[in-house]
Order: structure tokens, then C-alpha cells, then sequence
């Protein structure tokens, strides 16, 4: 029998994918088997890296004031790993889409992250911290489009958002646990912050070795050779006003340090400085325990519905949702004469609206796009996606905190809330 030609099996793909593309699977989601090695195994390899990295990001700042370096070495080391992370995204997405097997750099990547990560303890200048941070999210970027792709091949179309929010839900989890044992270590050896990165080598290295034992690869054809450009060319126009509406939803997506940084602000009139910053820290748990049960359940819920676009419709409204009562805690809270959002209720809705949407978003971006591509340009959809967010990223944290600080947080938050409609509405115009 002849063989398809690639060109050919790649429309036969489409055209299958576009047979659902922002659809669950209704009735058929029941009967998909979904939770098998591969997926077990990622979600167990999120869970220990995150472990291992938060555990290093909890202390890093008090670890560069020990070096004598400031917030502004806090402030580049991160500017500079996340950029690079971003960056090695978008050619990791290209170059997993040309190999025949993805496993062994995806491994290779969890090791270099753990590895760089530990050698923090043997830094000596904020210069020795940026290195490591830098090679240790240069593995990070690496990493990604390869484990969502070779994620997407080990499950049916129908059960990609359980899939997808098992994996953030995991995710989740390590960065839930990893501030106890960060706090934990630190009381067992004496404040000892090289102790506790040495320490993150356990996690760390406990992912690349989960992923090695558990995940399962098949050997695909070699694919035909591409260059980059062409590779961005070929995905498919849904696909890109896809990435449209996730960029402009993304550009109102603030870090969610601000949010720490908003409940601290409104507490400590009333609290003062040191317990208002406690009772942040312990809001901002309450957000990632949200983010880690709305990731699995949104992802569930989309295989279910008749659309996942309608799923991811609702967690961009959750996020509308959160700016309008950070506007509506500014503008009341000023007007009846108290310091804005110091009711503890309301902060606890905000962060944990916060944590809702993150989640739902997460899993279901991720499961559309590997809805609208081929299976042959998943690495790519993956690397371009991240790419975009992570403009987004940085754009909006740079814009609303601009915002907050040249006008009011109300005029930031404001705005924030006008892109999150905005995307809103680009979504539901993809038809």
C-alpha cells in the first residue's frame, strides 16, 4: 500500500482536528482512558520540579540580601532568566517538531534545570545567582513544548483538558508545598540558604527521573525538514486568532505578586506592616489551592462540554470578575472614608477569583491549542504560545503597574479589566 505523503496525512489531520477543534467530546468524554503512564508521569514531574524551584525562589531574595545585593539584582536576575526562558520557548517549539524523539531533550532539560537550580548554594555574587538562574530557566524553555506535545500524543482529542489540568494541577502542588519545607529548612539548619538549595536537588532531580521511568514515546517518522519561518507559517489561521485572543486577554493578566503587594498596602493601616504582610503571604496560599482544584476541575468540565471555548469563555469572565471587585474595593472602600479592601472576605475573593481563572485558563489554552494544529506542529503551537504569553507577561506587569503608580491601582486594575472583555470578545468571535 502506498504511504500518504506528509503534506497529505497533515490535512487529513486538519481537517480531522477541525471536526471538534474547540469542542469537548460530550458523551464519549466518560468512556476516553486518559490517566496512563505518560500522564501520570508528567503530572509527577511538574509536581518535583515545581517543588524544587519554588523551594530556591522562596529564599532567593533574602539569600542576595545576605550577598549584599539588592531588590534591583532580584529585579534583573528574574528579567533576564524569564526572557531567556521565553526566547528558548519559541526555538525548543520549532526543533522538538524535528526530531523523532523528544524524550531524551525533555529529560536532558529536567537535569540541567535541577543541577543549575542546586548550584545555587555554591554562589558567591549576584552575578554567580544570575548565571545559575538563567541555565537553570534555560532548561525550563527547553522543556516545555516538548512535554506538552509528547503529553497530547499519549491521550484522545476528547480528554485533553483532563489531561492538561492534571498536569497544572500537580504543577500546582509542588508550588503549595514547597514554601512549608522552605520555611521547614530553614528552622532545621540554623537559616542556612545554601542548605536549602542544596536541598532542592531532591525534587529536582526525582522529575527528570520520574520522566524518564514513566513517560512512553513512540518513535515517529522523521518529518519533513522546515525552516522556523515556514514553521510559523503553517499554522493554521484559527490558530492564530487564537493567539490574538490569548495575547490581548494576556496584556491585562498582571503578575500576581501584586496582588500580595495590593492586600499588604490596604491591611497595614489597620494591621500593621508585618502581620499584613503575613496575612498576604497566607491569601496568596489560598490563591495557588484555587488554582490547583479549578486547573483539573475546569480541564474536566471542558471535556464534557459542548465547547471548551465556552469553558475558557467563563474563566475570562472569572478574571473580569476580580478586577471589577479590586475597582469596586478602591472606589467604595475610599468613599466610605477606610482604606480600600482592608474586609479580609473580599481580599479572600479576590485572590481566590485570581487563583480560579489562572487555573481554568492554564488547562484550557493549552488543550485548544492542541486542538486547532496536527500533532506534527504541536511543538511549535506550544513554543509560539508560550511565547506569547510570556510577552504578555512582562507587557502587562510593566502597564499596570505604570498605571498603579503614575494614577491609582483602580486606574490599573480598570484597565486590566477592559483587556481581560476584550479577549473575552475576540474568543467568542473565533467561530
Amino acid at each position: 500500500m502506498t504511504e500518504p505523503s506528509p503534506i497529505r496525512a497533515s490535512k487529513e489531520g486538519a481537517a480531522a482536528n477541525s471536526e471538534s477543534n474547540l469542542s469537548g467530546s460530550g458523551p464519549h468524554a466518560k468512556q476516553s482512558r486518559w490517566l496512563n503512564s505518560t500522564v501520570l508521569g508528567v503530572g509527577l514531574t511538574s509536581l518535583a520540579s515545581d517543588w524544587s524551584h519554588e523551594m530556591a525562589t522562596a529564599v532567593l531574595p533574602a539569600f542576595l540580601i545576605s550577598i549584599g545585593a539588592g531588590p534591583a539584582w532580584l529585579g534583573a536576575i528574574e528579567g533576564v532568566a524569564d526572557g531567556l526562558s521565553s526566547f528558548t520557548k519559541l526555538a525548543a517549539g520549532h526543533w522538538t517538531d524535528r526530531l523523532q524523539r523528544r524524550k531524551p531533550l525533555v529529560v536532558s532539560a529536567y537535569a540541567l534545570t535541577a543541577a543549575a537550580t542546586g548550584s545555587l548554594a555554591f554562589a558567591a555574587s549576584a552575578i554567580e545567582v544570575m548565571l545559575a538562574r538563567s541555565a537553570a530557566w534555560l532548561g525550563r524553555g527547553l522543556r516545555t513544548p516538548g512535554r506538552k506535545a509528547l503529553l497530547a500524543a499519549a491521550v484522545p482529542q476528547e480528554a485533553y483538558g483532563r489531561a492538561f489540568g492534571f498536569e497544572r494541577m500537580m504543577d500546582t502542588l509542588g508550588a503549595i508545598a514547597a514554601p512549608v519545607m522552605a520555611l521547614w529548612l530553614l528552622g532545621a539548619t540554623g537559616h542556612s540558604y545554601r542548605r536549602v538549595f542544596l536541598w532542592t536537588l531532591v525534587p529536582g532531580l526525582l522529575a527528570a527521573l520520574s520522566f524518564a521511568v514513566l513517560v512512553r514515546e513512540r518513535r515517529a517518522n522523521k518529518p519533513p525538514s522546515a525552516s522556523f519561518t515556514a514553521g510559523l507559517r503553517n499554522l493554521p489561521p484559527r490558530f492564530r486568532w487564537f493567539l490574538v485572543a490569548v495575547g490581548v486577554f494576556g496584556l491585562g493578566d498582571f503578575s500576581h505578586t501584586m496582588l500580595i503587594l495590593y492586600a499588604t498596602r490596604t491591611l497595614a493601616p489597620e494591621m500593621g506592616l508585618a502581620a499584613a504582610s503575613s496575612v498576604a503571604v497566607g491569601l496568596y496560599l489560598l490563591h495557588n489551592i484555587f488554582y490547583a482544584a479549578s486547573a483539573y476541575l475546569g480541564g474536566w468540565l471542558s471535556d464534557w462540554a459542548t465547547s471548551r471555548q465556552l469553558v475558557l469563555a467563563a474563566g475570562y469572565v472569572t478574571a473580569m470578575a476580580m478586577a471589577a471587585l479590586l475597582v469596586a474595593g478602591e472606589v467604595f472602600g475610599h468613599a466610605g472614608g477606610a482604606p480600600a479592601g482592608t474586609h479580609r472576605l473580599e481580599l479572600a475573593a479576590v485572590f481566590a477569583l485570581a487563583g480560579i481563572f489562572v487555573g481554568v485558563n492554564e488547562a484550557l489554552e493549552d488543550s485548544i491549542a492542541a486542538s486547532l494544529v496536527t500533532r506534527e506542529q504541536h511543538g511549535m503551537a506550544f513554543g509560539t504560545m508560550a511565547a506569547v504569553n510570556a510577552v504578555g507577561d512582562f507587557g502587562s506587569s510593566v502597564l499596570i503597574g505604570a498605571l498603579w503608580s503614575a494614577y491609582s491601582p483602580t486606574a490599573g486594575f480598570a484597565v486590566a479589566g477592559a483587556l481581560f472583555f476584550a479577549g473575552l470578545i475576540l474568543l467568542l468571535r473565533l467561530k
